[in-house]
């Protein structure tokens, strides 16, 4: 294997694997692998069910509980129909910037873990390193639940986790969790001029989303909770942003789909939400049976992310916040791979280099700045983990 001794060159070579979500990650971990064997650190996967994917961990350092673990997903998402000025899967250094698809979110992060991992396994560690890298964060962050049981069984308990989502260093130690539905609501075809004989799956499904509408208008409202207050926006979201259906004007519609999201702040219960969401799908498909019986609607649970709640006095905040010297209070409204951890009783922070809207955009990248901000902070964890 050739030298990869700095955080830009692995980051190039991370970039250059279309890790697309919808496609095989097995190039990028087998290139992981034999990175990690050249050090002498072994690795393990976690074949998806499918056979074309695989989480990787590994640990280098003693065998004993209290180690760090350094968290990051491998895949991206889609460049089809994004103007690009560069080719995506090719690091392009322009204007201090690292352009690339990942480049930000979060194969820099990636990368400096690596390297990380690589300086550690010549260092006199007192606590272990521990490195997980999963697979499909882009569409729901709950594959990587397999990766933290499988980590919990296999290896010593690590004391802090730090997933490294873009936050341009800073500690952020909360985010909102999430809740998904695909929704298919079954109409019956009438010509529209005998509307009130058949059932429209487009009004109906108008219906459910107008229910979306006014409990945002509600929770808009209300006082937000001391967990709440923080975020932007402080309350709980609830969002429509496909849909389709219908075959012609003048037919009441036979179906229509879309998906729902709902984006909850910490202290909000994602199965109460769900509770609500499925009752109001319940009471509009009564209504639809009695104009005909083979109507209603469908319901497909899709992503469920917990919310990561800030922790009193958390060991993982401690430590980023001695590392970076961050001392403000930073929460965020998308989700993350670290509340899923967070459940399984591990204390986590997110801190990782980039800016998040950078993420999912044309000509995504990372500036040198904040990779060398990542590299700076990987060295004084080396440090603390020798101490």
């Amino acid at each position: 294997m050739e030298n990869y001794s700095n955080s830009r060159d692995i980051l190039a070579k991370l970039v250059s694997f279309p890790t697309v979500s919808r496609d095989t990650n097995l190039p990028l971990v087998e290139w992981v692998e034999s990175y990690l064997e050249s050090f002498g650190i072994p690795s393990e996967r976690i074949i998806s069910p499918c056979g074309t994917k695989a989480h990787l961990y590994a640990q280098t350092g003693p065998d004993i509980d209290g180690g760090v673990i350094l968290s990051g997903h491998t895949d991206v998402v889609p460049v089809e129909g994004q103007n690009w000025t560069t080719d995506p899967w090719t690091l392009t250094e322009r204007d201090g910037k690292l352009f690339g698809r990942g480049a930000c979110d979060m194969k820099g992060f990636d990368a400096l873990a690596l390297l990380a991992m690589a300086r550690a396994s010549s260092r006199p560690l007192k606590r272990p390193l521990q490195l997980a890298l999963s697979f499909d964060e882009e569409v729901g962050c709950v594959a990587v639940v397999d990766l933290v049981e499988t980590m919990l069984g296999a290896l010593p308990r690590a004391r802090e986790v730090i997933v490294g989502e873009p936050t341009m260093m800073r500690v952020v130690t909360g985010h909102k969790g999430g809740l998904g539905y695909r929704v298919h609501v079954r109409g019956f075809e009438v010509h529209s001029s005998l509307l009130p004989y058949g059932v429209s799956a487009i009004m109906q499904a108008a219906k459910l989303i107008d229910w979306a509408n006014q409990r945002n208008v509600e929770n808009m409202a209300r006082t937000p909770s001391e967990l709440a207050a923080p975020f932007e926006p402080p309350f709980t979201t609830l969002h429509v942003g496909t849909i389709e259906g219908g075959t012609a004007h003048n037919i009441t519609a036979k179906d229509c789909n879309f998906f729902i999201e709902f984006r909850f702040v910490p202290g909000e219960s994602p199965e109460e939400w769900a509770e609500l969401f499925e009752a109001r799908a319940a009471e509009l498909t009564a209504e639809m049976q009695k104009i005909h019986p083979d109507t209603g609607i469908d319901l497909t649970r899709g992503f469920g992310l917990p919310a990561l709640t800030p922790e009193t006095d958390g060991p993982a905040e401690t430590l980023a916040r001695r590392l970076t010297g961050d001392n403000g209070q930073h929460v965020v409204s998308y989700g993350t791979e670290g509340s899923q951890f967070q459940t399984r009783g591990y204390s986590t922070v997110i801190c990782g280099p980039g800016d998040i809207a950078q993420a999912h955009q044309p000509d995504e990248f990372l500036s040198l700045d904040q990779l060398a901000a990542g590299e700076a902070f990987m060295d004084r964890l080396l440090d603390a983990l020798c101490a």
